[in-house]
């Protein structure tokens, strides 16, 4: 989804408001009939990780008015975005512009751009101009944006239906068959490997069920596919194309598409695998001379630990449908903090035994329950997880040994 900075976003506010909007609106009567046209613009993926589905906007054509109306502009310097960001509170705008400044930005960073246009009537486009120049209102332009549910790509689709009085008809790619958000996900983001390994931490099973065909909209992409395909009911009951034809406007450059590949030594998975080699290395160490590593020990725990933080602020504080549950806070959790806090605390020795004894459990008991969850997790999380309870084991080995060994 094309992310829009604060200049950008102004700029776009100043150029036309609701009332611009509305003016057009008032010359109905005096333009003729076939004045307005109406496409869906679709911009391809680009090489940063906001941009990785692609970005959707409408164009609206009437006379010399040739407009882009933008779901996907932000103000990121507003106060405390990134907190808001986070904890679920993602105010985003629409904004209409003239279209050759929405095109300038895209040619500018490389991105393919592609345009349909929709065979809609003149009755349904001047109400789908109404609906926007409504939706522009100062105090109406501002929506509660979810990634995966009300977007930039969606929000048109909505407009565009209430405008047709009926919902559209699609027919789904063959492959995406059995997709969930989480699978759409990584076949977009396959080439940033770390991201997706974010994605797979902070969201939950809220994203892990079968899409419906309507549902896979949510990906610009994606929507660009369903639209060829998509029909409507005309005034004789008959389903017809709503897309009339489809246009590059942009080919695009090969720089403005997603970067190359991450090479196999830069993904999470060689990472967790390093990590698993050197916890191996230490357990075996420590066993052999029975004493733990708790510099070792400090380390891994405190990164488990903030991970688990972040995890339990997503599920417990944000307001981000698609972070909880998520089956995950069993094991990455802020008690994982305990290990760092208490490990060269002699006196503490044993509540870490008895949080080993119980982390373990937990690890276990997750391991086993986890294809019932729903949830589906990253591959590199299982050398982690190994690691991990490879570390609690050594530690209640070394600490049983010490208790039986005589003074």
């Amino acid at each position: 989804m094309r992310i829009i900075n604060k200049v950008s976003a102004a700029m776009a506010a100043m150029l036309l408001t609701a009332a611009t909007f509305g003016d057009l609106q008032a010359r109905n009567e005096v333009l003729p009939d076939d004045s307005i046209s109406v496409s869906l613009i679709t911009c391809l993926p680009g090489n940063q990780v906001y941009e990785l589905e692609g970005h959707t906007a409408l164009r609206i054509k009437r006379g010399d008015n040739d407009l882009a109306v933008n779901y996907g502009i932000f103000d990121f310097d507003s106060p405390n975005f990134i907190y808001r960001f986070v904890k679920g509170e993602t105010d985003y705008m629409v904004a209409a512009y003239p279209f050759e400044y929405f095109m300038a930005d895209y040619m500018r960073h490389g991105r393919r751009v592609v345009e349909q246009h929709l065979d809609l009537t003149q009755p349904q486009a001047h109400r789908l101009s109404e609906l926007l120049s409504e939706n522009l209102r100062p105090e109406k332009r501002t929506y509660r944006y979810n990634y995966v549910k009300d977007n930039c790509a969606t929000r048109p689709l909505v407009m565009l239906e209430a405008a047709i009085g009926d919902t559209l008809s699609f027919t789904a790619p063959d492959h995406t068959a059995d997709w969930t958000f989480r699978n759409a996900m990584r076949q977009y983001h396959a080439n940033y490997p770390w991201y997706q390994f974010g994605i797979d931490l902070a969201l939950g099973s809220g994203i892990d069920y079968k899409l419906s065909t309507r549902e896979k909209s949510f990906a610009p992409e994606m929507l660009l596919a369903l639209m060829s395909t998509a029909t409507l009911r005309d005034s004789t009951g008959n389903q017809v194309p709503l897309v009339d034809s489809t246009e590059t406007l942009w080919e695009g450059e090969l720089s403005g598409g997603p970067l190359p590949p991450s090479p196999w030594h830069s993904t999470p998975m060689f990472v967790a695998l390093c990590l698993l080699a050197a916890t191996a290395i230490v357990t075996i160490h420590d066993c052999i001379r029975r004493k733990v590593t708790r510099w070792f020990d400090s380390i891994i725990f405190t990164l488990f630990g903030i991970a688990g933080c972040v995890i339990t602020f997503l599920v417990f504080v944000s307001s981000h449908e698609a972070t909880s549950p998520n089956w995950l806070i069993v094991w990455l959790n802020p008690f994982c903090l305990i290990v760092p806090l208490f490990i060269y605390t002699k006196k503490c020795a044993g509540l870490l035994k008895w949080y080993e004894i119980i982390n373990f459990a937990a690890l276990f008991l997750l391991s086993v329950t986890w294809p019932f969850t729903g949830q589906s997790g990253n591959s590199a999380f299982i050398p982690l997880l190994i690691s991990d309870a490879m570390l609690s084991v050594r530690y209640i080995y070394i600490t049983c040994v010490e208790r039986k060994t005589p003074a």
